[in-house]
């Protein structure tokens, strides 16, 4: 697995974290917040190793990889 590959998994487990958000109050909100946030971090993080590894732009990177997640996500053949 490429460190591309590694950053969108790790995007699409953030994204996914995020989505069960919805419809939650009280502290499974909060529970499922810590959740989100434990795997939003771990991304950030990720990508920044990676574009400082690479000497990327990060904020590109990060772009690129969340541009992947979504292309994904709508392509019906994905």
């Amino acid at each position: 697995m490429t460190d591309i590959e590694r950053l969108i998994l790790l995007e699409r487990s953030a994204e996914t974290e995020r989505a069960k958000l919805a419809g939650l109050m009280g502290p499974e909100y909060e529970e499922q917040w810590r959740a989100w946030r434990r795997a939003s971090e771990a991304v950030q993080a990720a990508i920044t190793e990676h574009a400082t590894a690479t000497d990327q732009n990060r904020y590109e990177v990060e772009q690129a990889v969340k541009a992947a997640v979504r292309h994904a996500e709508e392509d019906p053949a994905g």
